[in-house]
């Protein structure tokens, strides 16, 4: 049993209800119909029915709801309710009411604010800002977090490094440049999310281009000092720093850079020092390695919303929807 079908196996113990919203894209309607067939999660869709049926052509959809903004009884409650939740902001009725109409997203994420689904998952075909502005504004961040912020889970076949080839990779896909305390933050979200999805003790490694020492820079001061701040935080945490990446996942390399580290050689939990350097990771593991990536999941807001990479398949779409139904667990 691979990882992604153990996680699936776990979200039928608990069936929540995932939205979907980009019912236009047909990989979402594949999706849809996959986890309605293994009854992983209750499907929402957002959008027109007939548009939908029409796009659904072999696929059975029967067992999904289907809500049409336009027509639904919910439009005008929810317009009165966005009102009164961004009019401090500026927000007229009659823009709250276009948003409602014209970005599937927002009705989304007042379904969840009203407690009428468990989690969203969009991204197929829209940018991350805009997954993620409208849960930002309508469904906040999580009473106590610092930040939120993005990884993605990594599978690698035949591997024997992190926890059987399980990884997170983090910030790969929100925050730009993390500045120490956000790069603690990251590392602690992080740690949370690998106990949760996996089910493994988190082994955080702060990487860099040195390690330990190894190089003088200011982006290596940076790390340096998120390694201070996340150690004495969240002292519970295994987590060392700075590491290059071969010091942090593999033992032979570990013994030689960084012999004193319990950390070094042993890394399932990565934390980039920038979005670039997690976002080129993430894609050469995932293209040259035949990784499968899921994400960016996010970690922090109040109830799960994640998005998706626009080059994902159907397949990777049914892991992120039972990646978020575990989250709504929680």
């Amino acid at each position: 049993m691979n990882f992604i079908e153990n996680l699936c196996i776990r979200a039928k113990r608990n069936k929540k209800k995932i939205i979907l919203p980009e019912s236009e894209d047909r990989r979402v309607l594949e999706a849809a119909s996959k986890v309605l067939k293994e009854e992983i999660a209750d499907i929402i869709l957002i959008g027109n029915e007939s548009t939908i049926n029409k796009n659904s052509n072999n696929l059975d959809l029967s067992k999904a709801t289907i809500i049409d903004p336009m027509t639904s009884k919910l439009t005008e409650e929810f317009t009165n309710k966005l009102y009164e939740l961004r009019k401090n902001k500026g927000l007229t009725i009659e823009e709250a009411n276009n948003l409602l109409l014209t970005d599937n997203m927002y009705f989304a994420c007042m379904m969840v604010k009203e407690n009428m689904a468990d989690g969203i998952v969009s991204g197929a075909c829209h940018s991350t800002s805009n997954t993620l502005r409208p849960a930002l504004q309508i469904i906040k961040t999580k009473p106590g977090t610092e930040l939120v912020s993005a990884f993605f889970l990594m599978n690698v076949p035949d591997c024997k490094y992190g926890h059987n080839g399980l990884f997170i990779f983090a910030d790969s896909g929100l925050v730009q440049k993390p500045n120490p305390t956000e790069l603690a933050s990251i590392a602690e979200s992080s740690a949370k999310s690998f106990k949760l999805l996996v089910e493994e003790e988190p082994v955080i490694a702060m990487l860099s281009h040195s390690t330990l020492g190894s190089a003088k820079h200011d982006d290596v001061t940076k790390v340096v000092e998120a390694t201070k701040i996340a150690k004495e935080k969240y002292p519970e945490l295994k987590l060392d720093g700075e590491l290059q990446l071969d010091s942090a996942i593999v033992p032979e390399v570990a013994k030689l850079k960084a012999p004193n580290s319990k950390v070094a050689g042993h890394a399932n939990t990565l934390i980039f020092p920038d979005l670039d350097a997690g976002n080129i990771g993430y894609k050469l593991v995932q293209r040259l390695a035949k990784a499968d990536a899921y994400g960016p999941i996010t970690q922090g807001i109040n109830k799960p919303v994640n998005d998706l990479s626009r080059g994902c398949s159907s397949d990777d779409i049914v892991g992120v929807i039972a990646i978020t139904a575990i989250q709504a667990t929680k």
